[in-house]
């Protein structure tokens, strides 16, 4: 049996009220709250500080403590929040492709939600940093589907679907998945290495991401960006951990940890090299 949410707590963590309906509309506003609400970042592998999956875990770390998490801590906590809501949910695992050439073979280090309305497989995704999906989609290919920002399709080729986001006017894949339910050991197995394993960016690279309905905030080390359709981002390099601190607290609305060396730790961030 799956451990059960503080449901009026994650409500009012991400602003929205009861009753809820296991609807498609509830469902998208669910996650446009979510992404909105509670922000993807990667204090906790920065930090050396471990990422635990257990739903009380998760609840403590977003919900009470008023932080963020990256994948893995956001979409299990999302899923739990839409089965108490009374949703049917389950996870599929995925290779992020994101700024990798298509055909390159990937770890499988991401998960996604499915949902199931009514007879009809919907896609949920609060945890895919600056490119997080804000809403739902439906589990059909090759149509272009809209969202509170960029328009997503998803692609079939065989038993292989891809995940991608219409960017500056460019097609881009964000994943691959099958449509294979993933269990939770898959989800603890990869947590483990990109939570930890020193070649994972997650552990080398402050990042950090918020989604509201009209802009994107993202975050890598010094580098603060808002992302809007239809305009240039807007680009500000953070000059030093103190200001680092007020853009996390002031933008991406976070509570941060006392007593881990977080100053310490943004002090010896890298130069920010992502463009995307």
């Amino acid at each position: 049996m799956q451990p059960s949410i503080d449901l009026s707590a994650y409500l009012r963590r991400i602003g929205l009220p009861r009753p809820l309906r296991a609807d498609a509309e509830h469902l998208q506003a669910l996650a446009t709250a979510h992404v909105a609400s509670i922000a993807f970042e990667s204090l906790n592998p920065l930090l050396g500080l471990p990422v635990d999956l257990a739903l009380p875990a998760l609840e403590n770390k977003l919900i009470r403590s008023g932080r963020g998490g990256y994948c893995f801590e956001q979409n299990l906590l999302f899923a739990a929040a839409l089965r108490a809501v009374g949703y049917e949910v389950s996870y599929l695992i995925a290779r992020v492709m994101w700024n990798q050439p298509e055909e390159a073979i990937t770890g499988q280090t991401h998960i996604l939600v499915r949902v199931e309305i009514d007879g009809e497989s919907w896609l949920a995704d609060v945890g895919f940093g600056g490119q997080a999906l804000s809403g739902a989609l439906r589990l059909l290919a090759d149509i272009a589907q809209d969202t509170r920002l960029e328009p997503y399709r998803l692609l079939q080729s065989a038993d292989e679907w891809r995940m991608q986001s219409l960017v500056r006017g460019q097609w881009l894949t964000l994943y691959r998945f099958d449509l294979r339910p993933a269990q939770m050991i898959d989800c603890i197995i990869s947590n483990h290495y990109v939570s930890t394993h020193p070649a994972s960016r997650f552990v080398n690279n402050l990042i950090v991401a918020r989604t509201e309905p009209g802009r994107r905030l993202s975050m890598l080390n010094h580098e603060f960006t808002i992302r809007r359709p239809g305009h240039e981002p807007e680009r500000h390099i953070l000059l030093d951990h103190v200001a680092i601190r007020r853009v996390l607290e002031q933008e991406f609305l976070l509570r941060l940890p006392e007593g881990v060396g977080l100053d310490q730790r943004l002090q010896q961030l890298p130069v920010a090299t992502d463009r995307n």
